[in-house]
């Protein structure tokens, strides 16, 4: 694989001194500034990883300080054996001469197609220039191995300022030694007498490319109109063994599964979808695309979405999603047993003090859970730093040392194929949704130290006051509470009925099946003009990608993102209508009857 790049960047022949940038971080960049460090018209050398660990974002940071172009190279000691990555038969390695290749667009400012930002992608409806997308970089950037990156920090020895560099540009220091080994303590900044890099960046663009998704279908045989959907994306910017080879093997073998058992004669209650995604890794194009093509569609009838992306690479079982999925999911967790620890998955994940994690932006849940507000998932089985994204992300990593005998592709599968029958199958939705009533409230505290934190006074002198979110977030509670009982009379109606179901209590049983459903959904400022302010295209008022994950917001992605603004009178309206929502949520399952 001779060729290296970051998707989507911008085509670009730039020169300027090097200049390094620690993490790539605007925190990183500011105190270069306060150092006396000229950053314009500059190239920057910066570390993956970090406080902002996304790769559009760092370069992004690169552009607003004034550099004219950004490299960013990949450290062994992500997961290196302290050797400079060159013992390959460690648990977890990144040779010193891997290069990750990956998309610098901005997907948490606008995901899919950058052109069409907010809308379908078609032949006929417009498109913007490429030079006002907002997903797009506007400066050139490149990735580099540390075998090149260290070569390039040993020519600014001596030049700049000396700073420490474990979390990213630190304060000044005098200690001797070149940065020559990925675990230094500190490395020099260089200046505007740092050696003149030449980046030319030359992209092969095309405004408008077909991409294809591959869907399947079984046919539910009550709720044939609600859907249960599978996605995993096929595409890959290498060889992609982890990412997303190991999803799809899981994926695949679902679908046959299920296949199988359709042509057996067995009929779910609701209908399931496989969906193969192409083009996730350019900005999650597929999975958004065919959202805002089907948006309204899937506001009405989509129940629940599962992802699978990297799903393999390690033994430690990972979950993040909405809060609905926790009590299914530690269910069929406790029905599967994990043969090399002799336990079952949900035991070793209680030990490990596992939960259901909060979404992040990454991958093809994105759109689903953000946009069109179907409560969404992803699993997988993690371990270390794993080569991906780089030419090392092969068939014979896996096998020798991702995944041994693919002990936990199986266990992936086996808790899937438990997770599809139960969603598509029970009676009865299975959501946890006292789980969710649960987790407003702490999340609505979080918000509140959070903003503590960022300088809102606790008194009655702060400039945003979240009283009325958090009266909200009570009622929501509550709403729950009397919502669940309902699902309790059924159970002992049948019960008393031997397993009898009227037609009546069966009609009720699909209405409240319907509103658990479109919870979420409720849950999503739909108002003209509504959603994350200047990243309208975001919906849901609780979940949301952060402008800049550095700032570490606690869920509500628009208070937030105007409370960091200070712009106060943005921030009071969006508390109150965050709030109107969440009351309106509430009110919908307060109003529901049977």
């Amino acid at each position: 694989m001779p060729y290296v790049f970051h998707g989507h960047s911008k085509t670009g022949d730039v020169k300027g001194p090097l200049i390094y940038g620690g993490y790539g971080t605007r925190a990183d960049f500011q105190r270069l500034h306060d150092m006396g460090v000229d950053t314009k018209g500059a190239i920057a050398l910066v570390r993956s990883r970090g406080p902002d660990d996304n790769a559009g974002l760092k370069v992004k940071a690169a552009e607003m300080a004034g550099f004219a172009g950004c490299l960013i190279y990949s450290e062994p000691a992500h997961g290196a054996s302290g050797n400079g990555g060159e013992d390959t038969t460690q648990p977890a390695f990144r040779h010193q001469d891997s290069v990750v290749r990956q998309s610098v667009s901005l997907t948490n400012w606008v995901v899919g197609d950058p052109l069409t930002p907010g809308w379908e992608s078609t032949k006929k409806l417009p498109r913007v220039h490429r030079n006002e997308a907002t997903a797009l970089p506007k400066i050139p950037s490149l990735p580099l191995s540390w075998f090149d990156a260290r070569h390039f920090l040993l020519l600014i020895e001596g030049m700049g300022e000396k700073v420490k560099i474990q979390d990213g540009i630190g304060e000044k220091v005098d200690l001797e030694g070149p940065p020559v080994a990925p675990d230094a303590e500190a490395w020099w900044t260089g200046n505007s007498s740092s050696p003149i890099i030449h980046l030319i960046n030359r992209q092969d663009e095309e405004d408008k490319m077909a991409i294809y998704n591959v869907y399947g279908r079984i046919e539910g045989a009550e709720q044939s109109s609600k859907s249960i959907i599978i996605g995993n994306h096929r595409d890959a910017f290498t060889l992609g063994a982890t990412d997303p080879g190991s999803g799809t093997a899981v994926f695949l073998e679902m679908a046959r599964i299920f296949g199988d058992l359709l042509r057996r004669g067995w009929r779910p209650l609701r209908t399931i979808q496989f969906m193969s995604w192409d083009a996730e890794e350019y900005n999650l194009a597929g999975s958004t695309e065919f959202v805002e093509k089907n948006l309204d569609n899937l506001r009405d009838d989509a129940m629940a979405y599962i992802n699978l992306d990297a799903a393999v690479t390690g033994n430690k079982f990972r979950a993040m999603g909405s809060p609905v999925f926790r009590k299914i999911l530690a269910g069929v967790m406790s029905r599967v047993n994990d043969p090399n620890l002799n336990a079952t998955v949900q035991e070793i994940w209680a030990q490990q003090g596992g939960d259901v994690e909060n979404l992040d932006w990454e991958s093809d849940y994105l759109a689903f859970q953000d946009i069109a507000g179907t409560s969404s998932l992803d699993i997988a089985f993690v371990g270390e730093d794993t080569p991906t994204f780089s030419a090392y992300d092969d068939f014979a990593w896996m096998e020798v040392i991702g995944d041994p005998g693919f002990v936990y592709h199986t266990l992936l599968g086996q808790v899937l194929g438990l997770l599809i029958l139960e969603l598509a199958d029970r009676p009865v939705m299975p959501f946890d949704m006292d789980a969710y009533g649960r987790s407003i409230n702490g999340w609505i505290e979080d918000l509140m130290k959070w903003s503590e934190n960022k300088g809102l006074p606790k008194d009655g002198n702060s400039p945003v006051s979240l009283d009325v979110l958090k009266d909200a977030g009570a009622g929501l509670s509550k709403a729950v509470e009397h919502f669940e009982k309902w699902e309790q009379e059924w159970q002992s109606t049948i019960v008393a009925a031997s397993g009898w179901e009227s037609n009546g209590l069966g009609s009720a049983r699909d209405s409240y099946n319907n509103r658990m459903a479109h919870f979420e959904t409720k849950l999503l400022d739909l108002e003209q003009g509504g959603g994350i302010p200047n990243r309208t295209q975001f919906k849901h008022v609780v979940f949301g990608p952060p402008l800049w994950p550095e700032d570490r917001c606690p869920n509500f992605p628009a208070i937030c993102d105007t409370i960091l603004a200070r712009d106060w009178a943005l921030a009071n309206k969006t508390v109150d209508k965050v709030a109107r929502i969440l009351n309106d949520a509430a009110r919908s399952l307060n109003e529901w009857k049977a």
